[in-house]
């Protein structure tokens, strides 16, 4: 039997925006621009007081784009601002945007990108990467 090992990230947090329809692409995109690697996007459909806080009491369209990307905790708070105003999230009833905390992720990572982060941690201490093993 063969030994199959996987890297897990520590410093890792998720952010989740959900924008009204047709703005994903332009958050995605300042996500990207301000180094997050990817995004994930998928659709929803929301109801509640705000429905009714358009101009003159229009509604409010309630479908939704949802969009999830992860990014080391050094980079979240640089992503999370370029997103909030992509999605003009400061706009009564635009939608949310939140971060969680994860414990752990893990992916595949190109065994020479673990070679230079484990580099970078030898002269500063404080591990975020680890790797494991399944038999």
């Amino acid at each position: 039997m063969t030994t199959r090992e996987f890297t897990i990230l520590t410093d890792v947090s998720m952010i989740t925006c959900v924008v009204q329809r047709n703005k994903a692409d332009m958050v995605v995109q300042a996500a990207q621009d301000a180094g997050a690697q990817g995004a994930t996007i998928y659709y929803g459909y929301g109801s509640g007081v705000r429905e009714r806080l358009g101009i003159l009491g229009l509604a409010i369209d309630v479908e939704k784009e949802i969009i999830t990307t992860l990014v080391a905790d050094d980079q979240v708070d640089r992503i999370f601002e370029r997103m909030y105003f992509a999605g003009e999230m400061d706009v009564p009833g635009a939608g949310i945007i939140y971060i969680t905390k994860l414990d752990k992720a893990a992916t595949y990572i190109p065994q020479d990108v673990i070679d230079r982060v484990a580099e970078r941690q030898e002269s500063a201490p404080g591990s975020n990467i680890d790797i494991g093993s399944l038999p």
